[in-house]
């Protein structure tokens, strides 16, 4: 019997149309294996919608086609039911499919789904909301609300952002609770990693996994401002952690309480959130494809 797979499409993401993107599924889907059907996603949170009328209406697969925002919506539907989740990443990092050795072209991604193979990973929560990949708060959450209002995406405009908002960004004092213990912190940001990047291979916490059950804690101190750029290239030659201002905590139960309210991110999309933030992990509830 053949499985009933649905294919949610950003048609604008990671800066490509993908309107015509049906024929190359057609081409190269195993259609012996599935019956498929494409959707396009018209605004931010459709994504979300699409997949749970899919899963009510008895789909098997939800491939989400695009970055970490879309996969995100997605992946919040399909966690926590015995449905399976595919990626075809077309965004401007794709941390989650580097992360889970999902190929960055789209019909190796495509011809990957036809093998069914299924791993299951954790996901996280902040404040109720889901997240798979990387959450944060501080300077990152601050860029990812700069980026989202930036026509232009990709890696080369996330680093322009970056460099022209670092010099004027304030760090805040945090006070962490972690698994029982606590912590006080001034810091420059504090990412929870799920996986261990961001996207395009900058990794704040080289050694997180995404089926241990923990939450990697990266508080970054803060730091003189010429440091910076060497803070950064830490990252992409994946020893962040040997850095003398980042520190990381293992955890599965993690409440913060901060200064004043400011955005946060999950998966690189912003939501304002108060002062409290409640953190904690659902071990290997998503069944995905890789």
């Amino acid at each position: 019997m053949k499985r009933k797979i649905l294919f949610v499409i950003n048609p604008i993401s990671g800066g490509k149309t993908k309107y015509n993107f049906h024929e190359k599924i057609d081409k190269y889907l195993d259609k012996s294996k599935f019956d498929y059907e494409c959707v396009f996603t018209e605004y931010h949170g459709h994504g979300s919608r699409l997949a749970a009328e899919a899963i009510r209406s008895g789909v098997d697969i939800l491939v989400a086609v695009g970055g970490d925002g879309t996969i995100n919506e997605v992946a919040t539907e399909v966690e926590g039911t015995d449905k399976l989740m595919g990626i075809i990443p077309f965004g401007s990092g794709n941390g989650l499919a580097r992360s889970l050795g999902i190929p960055l072209g789209d019909v190796q991604a495509i011809k990957r789904i036809n093998k069914l193979h299924v791993s299951k990973i954790d996901s996280g929560t902040f404040n109720g909301r889901k997240f798979f990949n990387m959450a944060g708060i501080g300077f990152d959450a601050q860029i990812s609300a700069r980026f989202a209002e930036n026509v232009k995406r990709g890696l080369k405009s996330y680093v322009k952002i970056a460099f022209s908002e670092v010099s004027n960004y304030r760090s805040q004092n945090y006070h962490l609770k972690i698994d029982g213990k606590e912590y006080e912190h001034k810091a420059f940001m504090i990412s929870v990693a799920n996986s261990s990047q961001y996207g395009n291979n900058a990794h704040i916490s080289p050694f997180a996994s995404l089926n241990d059950g923990l939450l990697d804690i990266c508080i970054l101190r803060p730091f003189p401002l010429y440091k910076f750029p060497a803070i950064a290239l830490r990252m992409f030659r994946k020893n962040s952690h040997k850095s003398n201002y980042l520190e990381i905590i293992q955890g599965s139960n993690i409440t913060i309480k901060r200064e004043r309210n400011a955005a946060v991110h999950l998966d690189g999309d912003p939501f304002n959130m108060g002062t409290e933030l409640s953190i904690g992990i659902k071990p290997q509830s998503l069944n995905i494809l890789n």
